[in-house]
């Protein structure tokens, strides 16, 4: 079992940068492929990054690609997404994801969610 704590959400204008944490507890976090979701108002959620245990792997949906980097500290249990030129389309709830893989891999289902960060971007 592992708790997911989303932080870093917030305002800002179009072209900005923030940085997403999300903070881990629970046993054996480095065995856990994590991702990042996203969900806009009327919308259903949407896969943004995803990373294997390791990092060695990471995956992007086409919106976040070239953007959005998505990074983890295994030994501070955290997960990040760095997101530059924010676009007032990336408005949204974002959550992050784990679940438990005994590969190396990225995971395309999680059990696991955090209970989100908003962040607004303004043009």
């Amino acid at each position: 079992q592992v708790q997911l704590v989303e932080s870093g959400g917030g305002s800002v204008q179009a072209g900005g940068s923030l940085r997403l944490s999300c903070a881990a507890s629970g046993r054996a976090f480095s065995n856990y492929a994590m991702g990042w979701f996203r969900q806009a108002p009327g919308k259903e959620r949407e896969f943004v990054a995803a990373i294997s245990w390791s990092g060695g792997t990471t995956y992007y949906a086409d919106s976040a690609q070239g953007r959005f980097t998505i990074s983890r500290d295994n030994a501070k249990n955290t997960v990040y997404l760095q997101m530059n030129s924010l676009k007032p389309e990336d408005t949204a709830v974002y959550y992050c994801a784990a679940e438990l893989l005994a590969g190396d891999s990225v995971a395309y289902e999680y059990e696991f969610w955090g209970q989100g960060t908003q962040v607004t971007v303004s043009s």
